[in-house]
C-alpha cells in the first residue's frame, strides 16, 4: 500500500490560514494580500573554507510590510530551503500581531550545518551573509531586524551588528539592526531565556481556567503537572528549568539528537545539561531509562508535551499515538495541519506556535526599543522608586510602632532592574494575548481549536493595519 504524502510546512501554514479565513469576514483580496510573502531574497555567495571556496545557499524573506521594520530570526541548518523560510516568515507576521508587537514578519536561513565549520569559518559565513543583506537593503533598524533562531545565537548576532556598523558608520540607531545580541553589545537581560519563559507564562495562564482544564481531565495550576520535552536547546532547556523551579512541574521525559530518556520521578534539567556536557549525550542519565527511539518522547504518557525542536514532528502517521492532554508548540510548526485535525478529534488541546513561542520576539521588541532609546530599562526610575518605597515603609513603621526585618524591607522596597521589567512585560504580554485568543474562541462558536482562534485574532489585527493604510478602502 502506497504511503500517503505528508503536506509540507508551508502547505500546513497555508491550510491553517485557509481554515481560519472564513471566520474573519474579510474580503478575499485582503486575505490574499495578508497570506502571500511580499519579498523573497534568494542568494548564493562564495566563502573560502580552508583552501577551497564553497558556494553558500541562503535566504531572507519579508512576509508582510503592514508594519515596519519586519522581524524574524536567522537559522543555520542543512534543511533550510525557500519554502521553509517563507513558512517561518508567515508565522512571524501572525505571531507579532497576536502579541501586539509592531513588526511585520520576516525570516532568514543559511543552508549549512554549524557542526561542520570552525568558529572562524562561521564568522566568515555570517559576515558575508550580512553583507549581502546590506547590499539589497534587507537589514536595518527601520527596515528588517534579524534575531537568533535554530543554529544561531548571541555570538552570530554580534557579528551581524559589527558588520552592519562597518558599512553604516555613524548611523545613530545602528544597534537596533539586530536583536538577541550579548548584553555587553547592546543586548538586553532576559533575552536568552525569553522564549522558554514565555512558554511557561503561557502554560501558567492556560491551566488557570477551571472549565477548560476540566474538559481535559486536568486540575488547575502548574504544580504537579507532568511534562515531556523534545529538544534540549535554548527553548527546551529554559522551558523545563522554569516549569520545574517556578511552576512545580515534573519533567518526565526529554529527547535530543542522540536519543531520549524517561523517569516517572522527574528529571532535573540543570543536572541533565551538565551530564550532557560531560558525556556528550543525554543518554544514561542517572535515575532515568533510555528510550529505544528519540521520537518516543512524543508518545509518552504525560499532561503536557512540549515539542521544542523542529517542524513536522507530529504528523498524521504518529498523531494517533500522542497521549498528552496539552501539546504546546514551543518549536515552529511541529504539528502538521493533518495531525492537528487528529489531535483535535482526540480532545487534545494544541497550543499554537505563533502564540506560545512568542516570548522571543516580545523580548526582542524590548531590546529594539532599548537600542532606539539608547538607555537601559530601569535606569531613570529604579532608585526613585526604591527611595519612595523606603519612605512609605518607614512611615508605616513610625505610625504603627512596629518594624520589619532587613530582608523583608529589602524585598518590599526593591526598585525594578532591567530583568524585572523585561519579565514583567513578557508575562503581561503572554497573559493578554491568551485572553484575546480565548475570547475569540468563545465568541466564534464554530471554531474547534486554539490555532484557528489564534489565526482569526491575528488576521483581524493585520487587516486593520492594511485598511488603515488605505490600500483596501
Amino acid at each position: 500500500m502506497a504511503k500517503t504524502r505528508e503536506v509540507s510546512f508551508l502547505d500546513s501554514v497555508s491550510q491553517n490560514f485557509d481554515k481560519a479565513a472564513p471566520h474573519t469576514g474579510l474580503p478575499d483580496g485582503l486575505l490574499q494580500q495578508i497570506k502571500v510573502c511580499n519579498s523573497v531574497y534568494q542568494m548564493r555567495f562564495p566563502v573560502k573554507i580552508g583552501s577551497e571556496y564553497q558556494v553558500i545557499e541562503a535566504y531572507r524573506v519579508q512576509h508582510s510590510h503592514h508594519r515596519l521594520p519586519t522581524k524574524g530570526g536567522i537559522r543555520y541548518s542543512q534543511k533550510v530551503d525557500q519554502e521553509e523560510v517563507m513558512a517561518l516568515a508567515s508565522l512571524m507576521t501572525y505571531k507579532c500581531a497576536l502579541v501586539d508587537v509592531p513588526f511585520g514578519g520576516a525570516k532568514g536561513g543559511v543552508k549549512i550545518s554549524p557542526r561542520d565549520y570552525t568558529t572562524a569559518q562561521l564568522q566568515k559565513i555570517t559576515r558575508r551573509y550580512t553583507t549581502e543583506l546590506i547590499r539589497k537593503n534587507f537589514i536595518g533598524p527601520g527596515i528588517d531586524v534579524p534575531a537568533p533562531d535554530y543554529g544561531t545565537g548571541s555570538r552570530e548576532m554580534a557579528w551581524i551588528l559589527d558588520t552592519y556598523q562597518t558599512f553604516k558608520g555613524g548611523e545613530i540607531d545602528s544597534a537596533g539592526c539586530v536583536t538577541g545580541k550579548p548584553v555587553s553589545q547592546n543586548g538586553i537581560q532576559g533575552r536568552t531565556e525569553a522564549t522558554g519563559r514565555g512558554v511557561y507564562y503561557a502554560l501558567k495562564e492556560i491551566v488557570s481556567y477551571k472549565d477548560d482544564m476540566a474538559k481535559l481531565g486536568l486540575t488547575t495550576g502548574m504544580e504537579g503537572k507532568t511534562i515531556a520535552i523534545q529538544g534540549l536547546g535554548n527553548v527546551g532547556y529554559h522551558t523545563g528549568v522554569i516549569c520545574q523551579e517556578e511552576g512545580g512541574a515534573t519533567i518526565v521525559s526529554v529527547a535530543e539528537y542522540e536519543g531520549a530518556i524517561y523517569s516517572k520521578n522527574g528529571i532535573d534539567m540543570k543536572k541533565l545539561l551538565k551530564h550532557r556536557k560531560s558525556t556528550g549525550s543525554i543518554l544514561n542519565f542517572p535515575g532515568a531509562k533510555n528510550l529505544k527511539q528519540r521520537k518516543e518522547v512524543l508518545e509518552v504518557d504525560c499532561d503536557i508535551l512540549i515539542p521544542a525542536a523542529l517542524e513536522n514532528q507530529i504528523r498524521k502517521d504518529n498523531a494517533k499515538n500522542v497521549k498528552a492532554k496539552i501539546v504546546a508548540e514551543a518549536a515552529n510548526g511541529p504539528v502538521t495541519a493533518d495531525a492537528q485535525n487528529i489531535l483535535t478529534k482526540k480532545g487534545i488541546m494544541v497550543v499554537p506556535d505563533m502564540y506560545i513561542n512568542a516570548g522571543g520576539v516580545t523580548v526582542s521588541y524590548f531590546e529594539w526599543l532599548k537600542n532606539l532609546s539608547h538607555m537601559r530599562f530601569g535606569r531613570m526610575e529604579k532608585r526613585f522608586d526604591q527611595n519612595t518605597y523606603n519612605n512609605l515603609v518607614s512611615l508605616v513603621e513610625r505610625l504603627t510602632g512596629h518594624t520589619i526585618g532587613k530582608k523583608e524591607r529589602s524585598l518590599i522596597t526593591k526598585g525594578a532592574d532591567e530583568i524585572d521589567l523585561v519579565r514583567s512585560g513578557l508575562e503581561e504580554t503572554m497573559i493578554t494575548a491568551y485572553q484575546q485568543i480565548r475570547e475569540t474562541s468563545k465568541r466564534k462558536k464554530k471554531i474547534e481549536d486554539m490555532r484557528t482562534a489564534a489565526f482569526v485574532s491575528a488576521l483581524g489585527k493585520v487587516s486593520s493595519d492594511y485598511l488603515n493604510l488605505g490600500i483596501f478602502p
